[in-house]
């Protein structure tokens, strides 16, 4: 009989990918969603922020409470590669301990039964064995690992290194053997995406980079995430707008618009020139913004945090994504002032209030709008209903569509519809299928 493997994947889509590298180097084992079945535990873990440290931690020990005798427990990633010494010390609970660096040699530490920290983060390359999750149609192509920034809020440098760049011609490899198994929607992804090629002489890479995807045939549809602002040229924002197989989709996390807050977060640009990004982005025809913000950074004064509502409220963003500043060591804001904790807290609450407002306007904006829509299967809303995502929305962090109307179309998993959004239903939009797209 098979081994079987239990593996939860915590943090970003960037983890997810070196999740499923582990998957494809674990081929012989049976998937579970058992734990308590599984010879096997892997949790690759997050490490950025405060929240997500105590997600994996308890995560790791819920498993272990869980868990079969004689199996193995593992535990890698983002925070056992940032406390290596301190968790190996105090977590016994853990069999084998590895990093950032040794995805792809997962099989051996299991069957060596030993506990490995490279000195080099794992890049992965085309002929990575990949198992891909949750779609027959999407995957995340991770174009880089690093990041060359010094944000004062962010750890990510430190366990994670300066930034190292795929060659096109490996994610060219990868994406053409994707395409050949039925994959048509791809999101390209990296600590610092815009930053993408610097490290090997490119001006603006990721102009090369979506030249070469409109060049593969099977590509239908691509997005880019997490472009940083001093990184991003007004050059690539037409070039996405203008390309036929990008969406027009820009996710630019700015957190913050004040000028001073902007400075002690040593984010590179001001407010004047993070706005002129924007407004680029937003007047592309049809375009969909999405940033992100920070919530009490130190030196966030009452004035500064006001002029960051008014101007999220204003703008028009499609999506705003909310975190609360988590005080991190070996950040440059380490050491500055705090901010009181109910301070942090409520101006967290108020900014999600105004992120849910945006994403209510923006999800009016959609209504009678036709727009291609990929099937993910039946919606977990209702058993009548079919969940879908236009193809401009992101998977995962931007929401589905509920398709309530199939126009008695023979649906499939992963196909491609052209759809028309009728109404908004409380959080969800609903659509009604009305032709097949083909190639």
């Amino acid at each position: 009989m098979s081994k079987k493997l239990h593996l939860v994947s915590l943090g970003c889509t960037k983890n997810l990918v070196d999740s499923e590298v582990m998957l494809g180097k674990l081929a012989d084992y049976e998937l579970s969603d058992e734990p308590a079945e599984a010879d096997v535990i892997i949790v690759n873990t997050c490490g950025f922020i405060e929240a997500a440290k105590e997600e994996s931690i308890a995560t790791v020990l819920d498993l272990h409470e869980r868990r079969k005798e004689d199996s193995l427990l593992v535990m890698s990633g983002c925070l056992s590669e940032r406390y290596k010494e301190q968790l190996q010390k105090e977590m016994p609970e853990i069999d084998i301990f590895t990093g950032v660096g040794d995805y792809e040699r997962i099989d051996e530490l299991i069957r060596q039964k030993q506990s490995t920290f490279s000195p080099q983060v794992y890049l992965a390359t085309e002929k990575s064995p990949r198992l891909i999750t949750g779609s027959n149609y999407h995957a995340y192509i991770k174009i880089a690992e690093g990041c060359n920034q010094n944000c004062s809020f962010c750890a990510i440098p430190s366990f994670k290194g300066r930034l190292q760049s795929r060659t096109l011609d490996s994610i060219v490899a990868e994406v053409s053997a994707l395409t050949a198994k039925g994959f048509y929607d791809f999101s390209f992804i990296s600590q610092d995406s815009s930053s993408y090629g610097r490290d090997l002489g490119m001006r603006d890479g990721l102009i090369d980079l979506i030249r070469h995807m409109e060049q593969i045939p099977g590509v239908r549809s691509a997005r880019i995430l997490y472009l940083y602002p001093s990184t991003t040229s007004f050059e690539l924002i037409d070039a996405i707008a203008d390309s036929p197989v990008f969406q027009t989709y820009y996710d630019m996390p700015i957190q913050h618009i004040d000028d001073r807050v902007l400075k002690t977060m040593k984010r590179g640009f001001g407010e004047a020139k993070t706005r002129e990004l924007l407004e680029a982005m937003r007047s592309k025809e049809g375009s969909f913004v999405r940033t992100s913000v920070i919530a009490g950074h130190p030196g966030e004064s009452e004035e500064s945090f006001r002029k960051l509502c008014d101007f999220l409220e204003s703008f028009g963003f499609d999506r705003i994504n909310v975190f609360a500043y988590s005080n991190e060591e070996e950040t440059a804001a380490y050491e500055m002032e705090q901010l009181p904790e109910e301070v942090i807290t409520r101006r967290t609450e108020i900014l999600g209030e105004i992120a849910q407002r945006s994403r209510d306007a923006s999800l009016e904006r959609m209504i009678g709008r036709r727009c291609r829509l990929a099937i993910d299967g039946p919606s977990q809303e209702h058993e009548y209903l079919l969940s879908a995502r236009p193809l401009l929305w992101a998977p995962e962090i931007d929401g589905e569509v509920l398709v309530n109307d199939t126009n008695d179309l023979d649906v499939k998993i992963g196909g491609l519809y052209q759809g028309k959004i009728t109404e908004k239903a409380g959080e969800y939009l609903l659509a009604s299928l009305e032709t097949p797209l083909t190639e």
